[in-house]
């Protein structure tokens, strides 16, 4: 129901999502108060997949700050300081993914640093090879359209024509290290 794709370049990264939510009625919703891409402290933080833990961490989190000893090492504080404070944001609203429909879930793309993360719903931490992350349903198509050259508009743009439920405006946000 959504798509969000990302890259990270040397200096900076940028993150590009669609506007579309489908509720559980199966109604399409689209509201600038929607926005798939928040920015919470340091952090942009892009949310695909259950609205309640992408509601929680894009609107009520309070992220760790990031110390200059930090910054020497993100991974490891995204998976020492970060998750454990997204785990609590989550579970806090009410959502418990050990316990929750496992039919469901989340997915997140991180940046902080002008690095990006990507966690998955047992809050697992990636990072890739090639610097490109994509969630949501329609990500397979942006990032094919990436590998083919396409700017990261246009991959979500493309995303929109292949997938019901990916829809325009694309929301774009940079970060720089």
């Amino acid at each position: 129901m959504t798509t969000i794709v990302a890259i990270e370049y040397e200096d900076h990264c940028i993150v590009a999502a669609d506007s579309i939510t489908v509720g559980g009625n199966g109604r399409r919703y689209i509201h600038s108060d929607m926005a798939k891409i928040s920015e919470r402290g340091a952090f942009l933080i892009a949310g695909a997949g259950d609205a309640q833990p992408c509601d929680a961490l894009q609107h009520t989190w309070t992220p760790p700050r990031v110390t200059l000893k930090d910054k020497e090492n993100l991974f490891s504080f995204i998976v020492q300081k970060v998750i454990p404070s997204m785990r609590e944001c989550i579970k806090n609203s009410g959502y418990d993914p050990d316990k929750d429909d496992k039919e469901a879930g989340f997915d997140f793309i991180i940046a902080v640093g002008g690095e990006l993360f990507e966690v998955d719903t047992t809050f697992n931490v990636a990072k890739t090879k090639d610097n490109i992350y994509g969630v949501g349903s329609g990500s397979p198509f942006a990032m094919g359209a990436l590998a083919a050259g396409a700017s990261i508009e246009l991959a979500v743009e493309i995303a929109a024509r292949m997938s019901v439920n990916t829809e325009g405006p694309i929301l774009v946000k940079k970060q720089f290290k």
